[in-house]
């Protein structure tokens, strides 16, 4: 009797871990509207007569429509604020400079999040962040180089912030939880990229290019405000959680109780195929995402043929897709598990597979229905929305092969991820600068041959078993 009440369900939705899950869902939500609101901005930002010689179509709509209408343009883009003389080499420079940054930091800080806490450590990258997104603007009239820099270091203390998260959801869900809650966090990401390409335009215009960073610095000031006031490491020490909620959590994850031993086991991790498994579908995962969320806007104006600001708005379709799909493909992964109609390694298996698959077959037959307005906007939308069902495969594997070391390895993950972010981005622009019609063919066969590899080295060698150098060792060997 009394084991069965500690382990009773807590509720759901009026949780704190499912606070928390919300919470997290506007860290991200501000961290990636600090990420991409320099794109938005450095087209005001930029003196215009640069941006005309450059090949992208994507950035010659605004001048089209500033020669065809001269009284529209002074509305919309004089706005009194500085413009930079910056080449479209030393703006790639600065684009790039962010994702370096999360890289020096990821494998860091997943490790010293496990020691200090990932309160602290999350609600210091994002402080850090949002410091410095207010004060980009200032940063922008003391020239390039200290924007490199502070965009660099804004990159440090976001992969501080994204590989924390792990390290709390490893105290604070339930094994038949993860998938739900861990999307419901992330697809904060999904739904800022949305919000900044439908408003950042209308807030350069209206208000002028610098009240970008000074609006979504300041949302990033009062969410840290937020998660330092609620937020907790563990649900045990949670000053407002009911004992109801405390004992379930506390129950479900009994067989995975962390050590305050934090050796980090480097070796066996090299030897762990299931861990390579994920890296694997970390790096395919991200290949393609990353060409989406970069070039996405120079496919549509390119391709389709349509101005800037159609562009911007049909850009920010597929992010709210992309939202839906991790938050569904959450509930409908935990909705599996707790009905048992499917086992775990099943279900992670199955997603990961399907959030591969999916997005591979509608980035090949893109090059094929170009000449159709209405297909390719629909296999734009479908290809970030169908690629998040990953969110309950892979990405959260680690929370089931190791969750003592999930935030350590949630950082090498990530590493991962930017390195094929790079790679792709390279690849891309090289391919579409020889011909722009094989080119982007090519872009597209080969980020499925990329998806395709990793589906089936993660369906070959996948699991959720932990691993035995990730338990705890209570017992002595004879």
């Amino acid at each position: 009797m009394d084991k069965k009440s500690s382990t009773k369900k807590g509720p759901e939705f009026c949780s704190l871990r499912y606070g928390l899950a919300l919470i997290m869902h506007f860290s991200n939500f501000t961290m990636i509207t600090q990420r991409v609101s320099l794109s938005i901005a450095i087209i005001a930002m930029v003196n215009s007569t640069q941006q005309h010689g450059l090949p992208n179509a994507s950035t010659e709509g605004p001048l089209a429509d500033t020669l065809n209408n001269p009284s529209r343009s002074m509305k919309e883009f004089n706005t009194g604020a500085s413009v930079y003389e910056w080449s479209p080499e030393t703006q790639g420079i600065i684009f790039s400079s962010i994702s370096y940054g999360i890289i020096v930091t990821l494998i860091p800080s997943g490790y010293l999040a496990g020691i200090f806490g990932a309160k602290q450590m999350l609600g210091a990258g994002l402080l850090i962040s949002s410091l410095l997104t207010l004060f980009m603007p200032l940063a922008a009239d003391f020239g390039v180089i200290l924007v490199i820099v502070i965009r660099t270091i804004q990159g440090m203390a976001q992969g501080m912030a994204w590989t924390g998260q792990f390290t709390i959801w490893a105290k604070w869900a339930p094994p038949l939880e993860r998938s739900k809650l861990t999307s419901i966090a992330g697809s904060g990401a999904a739904f800022g990229s949305f919000i900044i390409l439908c408003v950042g335009g209308l807030i350069s215009q209206a208000l002028g290019w610098p009240f970008i960073f000074y609006i979504f610095g300041s949302i990033g000031c009062v969410c840290c405000l937020l998660w330092f006031t609620v937020i907790y490491d563990d649900p045990v020490h949670h000053p407002c959680i009911s004992v109801q909620e405390k004992d379930y959590i506390v129950a479900s994850l009994a067989q995975q109780s962390s050590s305050p031993r934090r050796s980090v086991p480097i070796k066996a991790m090299v030897r762990c195929l299931p861990l390579w498994a994920i890296f694997t579908g970390f790096f395919s995962h991200f290949w393609l995402c990353t060409i989406i969320i970069t070039y996405l806007p120079t496919y549509i104006s390119s391709v389709l043929h349509v101005n800037i600001r159609d562009s911007g708005v049909l850009s920010s379709l597929p992010f709210i897709a992309a939202s839906s799909c991790t938050i569904l493909g959450g509930q409908l992964a935990d909705f599996l598990l707790s009905r048992n109609l499917l086992r775990l390694i099943t279900v992670r298996k199955l997603f990961s597979s399907l959030g591969l698959l999916l997005p591979s077959l509608c980035a090949v037959a893109l090059p094929f229905v170009a000449s159709s307005y209405v297909t390719t906007i629909i296999l734009l939308i479908l290809i970030p929305g169908t690629s998040n069902l990953c969110d309950s495969g892979f990405i959260i594997n680690t929370l089931d092969v190791a969750p003592r070391y999930a935030s350590f390895l949630m950082g090498i993950s990530r590493g991962f991820g930017l390195i094929a972010g790079i790679i792709s981005s390279t690849a891309t622009g090289f391919l579409i600068s020889q011909d722009s019609v094989s080119g982007w063919r090519n872009v597209f066969f080969l980020s499925a041959a990329v998806n395709m590899f990793g589906m089936f080295f993660y369906i070959t060698f996948g699991q959720v078993e932990i691993q035995d150098w990730a338990k705890e060792k209570t017992l002595t060997r004879l």
